[in-house]
């Protein structure tokens, strides 16, 4: 169960966040959770979250390979932020943890009483939609503790645009 959300109470604004990862149809998850937040006078909240399972050496290597890790991921939000900016024409929030996405996803929608809606894009591989999407259906459908807006990975920036 969530804390109660503040994005209604005066001094506070409803916050979309999108999580980044290393996935094409990412991106369309941001543009749409940026296009719903401009449009809506609502802030945007990008996320990436390194797993620490891809630390598994010796102390020196571990903390060279975690200090990389954190740099990509700082340098991809960036990236996201400086083209949500120059294409949308709004500011993000950018967060980096380190942990299980679904935990870090959770734990920053607690901590962020702003945070009303997740944005999630599906993916098109014939594996199935990805991790995240996957585990708000069936019996995970209470995987997160916000509403959950997933975006098809085939839409156009246009139909985007057009949807939010």
């Amino acid at each position: 169960m969530v804390s109660r959300r503040l994005s209604r109470e005066e001094g506070h604004r409803r916050k979309f966040m999108a999580v980044l990862d290393d996935t094409p149809e990412c991106e369309r998850a941001v543009r749409y959770a940026a296009m719903r937040a401009k449009n809506s006078g609502g802030g945007l909240v990008l996320l990436f979250v390194v797993e620490p399972a891809d630390f598994q050496h010796w102390l020196g290597v571990e903390e060279i390979m975690r200090a990389e890790a954190f740099e990509e991921a700082e340098s991809l939000l960036a990236k996201s932020a400086g083209r949500v900016r120059e294409t949308i024409g709004i500011d993000a929030e950018t967060v980096v943890r380190e942990g299980s996405t679904r935990d870090e996803i959770n734990a920053l929608i607690e901590e962020d009483k702003d945070i009303a809606i997740l944005v999630l894009a599906a993916g098109s591989a014939k594996d199935g939609p990805g991790p995240l999407v996957s585990a708000i259906g069936g019996r995970g459908a209470g995987a997160f503790p916000v509403p959950v807006t997933v975006i098809p990975s085939d839409l156009s920036d246009d139909d985007i645009d057009a949807l939010s």
